[in-house]
């Protein structure tokens, strides 16, 4: 559920400790909606791609799966226009067949200009700068059974929290949600972090697995989705369920705010490292945090809110409230790189195509992007790291007449 992103100092003191992405910070939720527009030929960028391309035929098949699942006159909104799932299925499909000639670079440029209309959002006549950061898959050791080693549970849904569609209630309500749970002929509010630390789920909730490290559980928490990899080799695939309903708080700014850790060198890492060094305040650190996932097991792996594959370096989490699902991107950012002992050596700005497929609790507004990188090594450096602006294009495809 989280993005990457480039920074520039001064812009960076600004965001840091607003977003290190889903993962690591609770964003400030920015709900200004500025508005999608669909921008004139002279003002495109050039449509550069860094990645490798096969990567992203598999992300336009997935959200061309996804217009398929819908009725095929379901709108779409992009600023002034509207599209039908049915259409942007078929230009979706058109790309894709593009893409499997194996297209030289200058190609997809060339291809967008004459085939493609772009939009954008804008904030008072201006382009929106977008904060990007990004989020990973993270792979967790651990067991099917308790033990010394394995004592953290990782929890599926409980068997007395009780989802809430305030809409059904009454029209005033809106669509929003409450998680609660029943208590002597009352909803009330679900049991924090710390409760659930202590036992509350005891007899409520079947743990899908064991871990060793509770500071690589919080972070699975933080991600949303991720796998656990057994001492046999198995891997058990989870995947978000639902949460206790209470609010996301950034332990990043606590440290922060606390003087443990310096705002300039905060990332997710910095956390981690943190932590272990100081086991004592683990448990205050990560209570901070009242919010608590629940998870389910998954036959087919990590999937984005669209319910498709998310694909390595091209799925985007975004506000889909205001971004329209299963959209061609073209993201501008920066990404890191990294020496051989892991450490970023430096950022390098990067340009390429992505597809709008999951979001996050934190991805609010029109000015939040996260990048999902993965798995892995580089994966978990460049979302533990990336709070980068940068730009972000929509784009359709007119299909073959």
């Amino acid at each position: 559920m989280k993005s990457g992103i480039k920074r520039i100092t001064g812009i960076v003191a600004v965001f840091f400790f607003l977003a290190l992405s889903p993962l690591v910070f609770a964003v400030a939720a920015d709900l200004s909606e500025a508005a999608i527009e669909k921008i004139p030929v002279e003002k495109w960028p050039v449509f550069e791609d860094d990645e490798d391309l096969r990567l992203l035929a598999d992300a336009v098949t997935a959200s061309i799966t996804y217009y398929e699942r819908l009725p095929g006159e379901k709108a779409f909104l992009y600023g002034p226009d509207r599209y039908t799932a049915r259409v942007l299925g078929a230009g979706l499909r058109r790309f894709r067949d593009f893409l499997d000639t194996g297209p030289e670079p200058g190609a997809i440029d060339e291809f967008i200009r004459e085939n493609g209309s772009v939009y954008a959002h804008r904030e008072s006549g201006r382009p929106v700068d977008m904060l990007f950061t990004g989020y990973y898959e993270p792979w967790v050791s651990g067991s099917l059974a308790p033990s010394e080693k394995y004592p953290y549970p990782v929890y599926g849904r409980p068997d007395n929290l009780a989802v809430i569609q305030l809409s059904a209630f009454a029209l005033q309500c809106g669509p929003e949600t409450l998680v609660g749970r029943y208590d002597g002929g009352e909803v009330v509010p679900y049991f924090h972090r710390s409760e659930i630390d202590a036992g509350a789920l005891k007899g409520r909730a079947t743990p899908i697995a064991w871990v060793s490290d509770p500071v690589a559980l919080f972070f699975l928490h933080v991600q949303g989705s991720g796998r656990v990899i057994l001492e046999d080799g198995r891997r058990i695939n989870l995947h978000y369920d639902t949460s206790n309903g209470l609010p996301y708080k950034s332990i990043g700014k606590y440290l922060i705010d606390a003087g443990k850790i310096a705002a300039p060198e905060m990332s997710m890492q910095k956390i981690a490292g943190y932590i272990r060094t100081n086991p004592g305040e683990t448990k205050e650190i990560l209570h901070y945090n009242p919010r608590y996932i629940f998870f389910k097991i998954s036959e087919q792996g990590i999937r984005g809110c669209i319910n498709v594959p998310l694909t390595s370096g091209r799925s985007v989490a975004l506000d889909q409230g205001v971004s329209p699902p299963g959209s061609l991107l073209f993201m501008e950012s920066s990404k890191p790189v990294c020496n051989e002992t892991g450490d970023v050596e430096k950022w390098i700005g990067f340009s390429r195509f992505g597809l709008n497929q999951d979001t996050g609790s934190a991805i609010r507004g029109a000015k939040r992007a996260d990048l999902f990188w993965g798995s892995g090594d580089y994966a978990e450096i460049a979302a533990g790291h990336m709070k980068h602006p940068g730009r972000l294009f929509y784009i359709t495809i007119r299909p073959v007449k």
